[in-house]
């Protein structure tokens, strides 16, 4: 008997099983292995105890992070996109008292570095001003081997276990079913996991504010983000926090600005980096430490072990041992800046690691991933990997192998080759790991210590200037704003009251909502969270209330040099010589650049009869890739307030609270208004050639911004 349904039909029939298939395995969906084997604890890695390390026979763990090493090839799954140079680091003091690292104890060694700085979501073609973590990782060529510093440009992390780095790159990336948006923060997935997260609070504090959007990368700081361990030749240990301290101290732009700077130019921080080292302006960074005895471990309100946290520097403050200069651009940006690989198990006699959980996935994957992303077991061979010291071990072959091992053996123990290569005692160099004392069981789950998600976030947020804390609202505004999903954002608007209410009020205003006044519970893990909310987060009192360290306009560390920023000088036919001449000189001595932009590149010619070169003309420039502005004097220049393109300039430079200057002439070319006066980060003068504009003008630049012209245009 045929059958009476049409082919439609059977098609519709089919979908509707589908359907309901899904509805069925939506509500009876667990998570499992790859081979189905239902997983118990996905958010917690196996460990020796509450606090110890993570062990090798955690299979989920294993799978998990394998599979997601290798989901891209052939660019880096985070940290794609990157810019790189060489230097040296110089040592200032000897810390042969913590550590028998020997390039930390001998002064008179000059140990080569290469640095890649990146940022973390975005692919290789991305934009370097994307809100973002800034990758901060440094290769130093000692000759007890390669040691690898791996960090970023803000101390802590999203998460405390690497069992979820995972899901956090996965929710952070372009959404799978559109690949959209591309190194953005700003939308439904990464902020479902955020708002899931609780532990996330302190590091969306950071990544909100301006640390997110720096200047130049020779303009931010850097930080080894996990607690390690210095080892001394006694065999003591002490744990260890590495921070990176910029000689031009730490500076933003404004978010309007970086998204402008990347439409006229997405390479702007790459440019800024090589054309700095090019004009031998070679970028300088101190580093620091903070260095806790082993008996002091639990003395804190925090757990050393908790990578969502740092050590107030009023607690323990940073010793400054040594500095760092890049003094080379890399010769081939494939070979070296795309090659390089970096990995925080590279280390030395002398530097050892805490079992912090992230850390110790991050020991298993980076190796992992070096597999997949330079296609062998062979990627220490690549030149720009080699280590400086002689190597000898028993490994051979594999695909791309470059060394050519001699003779007929390749193992250990031997008598055929004499023994060779010998295991290296302690006293000769050899490597040996800390004989940490291991009392525990084998479980999956996290020490009670590690559950305060929200001191360190208010914390950060109350050591903020009231300027900084209004961009962090915005920064939440913006992103949330960005989420489609109103519970999403409603639980938000939860967490941030934990932080600070009248941040949380201020974001849910510009939302268009209420923040609520209960909380789900357990805190913000939603629905089906099982038993991953029976660690109810807490807050735990701290001793420190207001860290000027975190601020970047607080800052008492924060220099005041004006050294290699750009200043835009406007100019036209006509223009005075001496005016320009004068300020000029002042910034060259202050080791400023200035750039002449005109309606036309080759040569304007000024009142005096002079050619002046051209830089740059008014269709190329623009005034977010300036840091100031200063329009000279001159018969011709009040012609540029009728361009449209001078006017756009200064609004734009206006806007992004940058210093303006004028002289002279220059001064009918500003906007003036009424209550021009009150801004003080406008200088005139009616005199032309003025030293004392130019003395004036360079003391302001050091502020770097006039960020309280921001009440001004409240009022506009």
């Amino acid at each position: 008997m045929k059958n009476s349904k049409k082919p439609s039909q059977d098609h519709a029939d089919e979908k509707q099983r589908d359907l309901e298939l899904k509805k069925s395995n939506a509500n009876n969906q667990f998570l499992t292995t790859n081979q189905g084997l239902k997983i118990n604890d996905n958010n917690n890695s196996l460990k020796a105890g509450e606090r110890g390390p993570s062990l090798l026979e955690d299979f989920i763990l294993r799978e998990k992070i394998t599979h997601f090493d290798h989901e891209r090839i052939p660019e880096r799954i985070v940290h794609a996109r990157g810019s790189a140079a060489h230097g040296y680091f110089e040592l200032y003091d000897s810390l042969e008292k913590y550590t028998k690292a020997g390039f930390l104890n001998d002064k008179s060694i000059k140990t080569p570095v290469f640095v890649r700085f990146s940022t973390v979501a975005g692919s290789r073609g991305s934009t370097d001003l994307a809100r973002d973590v800034r990758g901060f990782s440094v290769k130093f060529y000692t000759q007890e081997g390669n040691y690898d510093l791996v960090g970023n440009n803000m101390p802590v992390f999203f998460i405390q276990d690497a069992m979820k780095f995972p899901d956090l790159i996965h929710a952070v990336k372009p959404e799978p079913h559109h690949e959209m948006p591309q190194a953005a923060s700003a939308h439904d997935t990464f902020w479902d996991f955020i708002s899931l997260m609780p532990e996330s609070m302190h590091m969306i504090m950071w990544v909100m504010s301006d640390r997110a959007i720096p200047r130049s990368l020779r303009m931010m700081e850097g930080f080894g983000v996990h607690t390690f361990r210095f080892i001394n030749k006694n065999n003591e240990s002490h744990f260890v926090k590495f921070h990176w301290k910029p000689k031009l101290g730490t500076h933003a732009v404004a978010w309007d600005e970086a998204q402008k700077i990347s439409g006229k130019n997405s390479d702007f921080h790459r440019q800024d980096l090589w054309e700095a080292i090019e004009g031998g302006n070679f970028p300088e960074w101190e580093l620091g430490v903070q260095i806790i005895a082993e008996a002091d471990e639990h003395k804190f309100e925090f757990d050393l072990l908790d990578p969502t946290k740092l050590i107030p520097e009023e607690l323990v403050p940073v010793q400054i041992i040594g500095k760092m200069v890049l003094n080379k651009n890399p010769d081939n940006f494939f070979a070296e800046t795309e090659q390089v690989a970096f990995h925080p198990g590279h280390v030395v006699p002398g530097i050892d690691f805490s079992n912090d959980p992230l850390l110790q996935g991050r020991l298993f994957s980076y190796t992992d991933t070096q597999l997949s992303r330079l296609g062998s077991p062979n990627f220490h061979e690549i030149p720009i990997n080699r280590t400086v010291a002689p190597m000898h071990n028993n490994q051979r072959d594999g695909h791309m192998r470059q060394e050519i091992p001699v003779g007929r053996v390749s193992y250990h123990p031997n008598s055929l080759g004499g023994g060779c290569p010998f295991q290296a005692k302690i006293d000769e160099g050899g490597f040996s790991s800390f004989n940490e004392r291991i009392d525990a069981q084998k479980i999956r789950e996290r020490s009670e210590s590690f559950s305060d998600h929200f001191s360190q976030a208010k914390l950060f947020f109350n050591s903020q200037t009231p300027i900084e804390q209004n961009h962090i609202a915005d920064a939440l505004s913006f992103e949330l704003g960005k989420v489609e999903t109103k519970a999403i954002r409603e639980r938000m608007l939860g967490l941030l009251s934990q932080v600070d209410k009248n941040l949380a009020a201020k974001v849910a205003k510009a939302l268009g909502m209420n923040v609520p006044t209960t909380l789900e519970k357990p805190i913000n893990h939603g629905v089906g969270a099982d038993d991953q909310g029976k660690q109810e987060p807490k807050e735990v009192k701290q001793s420190i209330k207001n860290s000027d360290a975190l601020s970047m306009l607080k800052n008492p560390t924060i220099s005041n040099t004006i050294a290699t920023r750009q200043v835009a000088f406007l100019c036209a036919e006509g223009v005075n010589a001496d005016s320009v001449k004068t300020m000029k000189l002042a910034l060259k001595d202050a080791g400023a650049k200035a750039v002449i932009i005109a309606p036309h590149l080759g040569t304007i010619v000024s009142e005096e009869g002079l050619e002046i070169p051209v830089d740059q003309s008014y269709l190329i420039a623009a005034s977010v890739l300036f840091d100031a502005v200063f329009i000279p004097a001159g018969k011709g220049i009040p012609v540029l307030k009728n361009k449209k393109e001078v006017g756009e300039f200064i609004k734009d430079a206006y806007h992004h609270c940058k210093f303006i200057a004028a002289e002279g002439q220059g001064v009918q070319v500003l906007p003036l208004k009424d209550d021009l006066h009150k801004d003080a980060g406008i200088l005139t003068s009616e005199k032309i050639g003025d030293k004392a504009l130019a003395t004036s003008f360079i003391k302001a630049m050091g502020r770097h911004r006039f960020w309280e012209r921001e009440e001004l245009l409240k009022k506009e």
